[in-house]
């Protein structure tokens, strides 16, 4: 949801040029073989009722190349966190962050434990607001 999230923000403040946005899988639990699944069908529910699309995204994997790609490596969880220092092999330029300490710590809720995914889609959009106040 953050990718769709933060896509809309930039897209909206005319600033959707500035930016590259993707979002990769820190586990292969949505990836069978080489084909990823598309967005969680309820997952797709809740950014669509906020007027956004996120048709033909399938989940791809975090890979170690990556790093010298982006800029940032944004989490929504600790587990995140951690597979993302795995998988890129550390984080020497300190790209690696968590979404909510943007704004104030945490987590972000969990949808697949509580079924909340209005819960999920409010830290993800606070926290991408924060995120982008700091870059602009």
């Amino acid at each position: 949801m953050a990718e769709f999230i933060l896509k809309d923000m930039v897209k909206r403040r005319g600033v959707a040029d500035e930016f590259v946005i993707a979002s990769s899988a820190t586990s292969t639990e949505e990836i069978w073989g080489d084909t990823g699944n598309p967005v969680y069908p309820p997952a797709k529910a809740e950014l669509a009722k906020h007027g956004i699309s996120c048709e033909g995204k399938r989940a791809v994997q975090l890979r170690k190349s990556d790093y010298e790609k982006y800029d940032l490596f944004i989490g929504m969880d600790s587990m995140n966190i951690r597979n993302m220092h795995r998988i890129l092999g550390g984080d020497p330029d300190e790209k690696i962050r968590k979404l909510k300490d943007y704004t104030g710590g945490g987590d972000v809720a969990d949808p697949w434990y509580s079924g909340r995914f209005d819960i999920t889609w409010r830290d993800i959009y606070d926290g991408c607001e924060a995120l982008l106040e700091s870059l602009l």
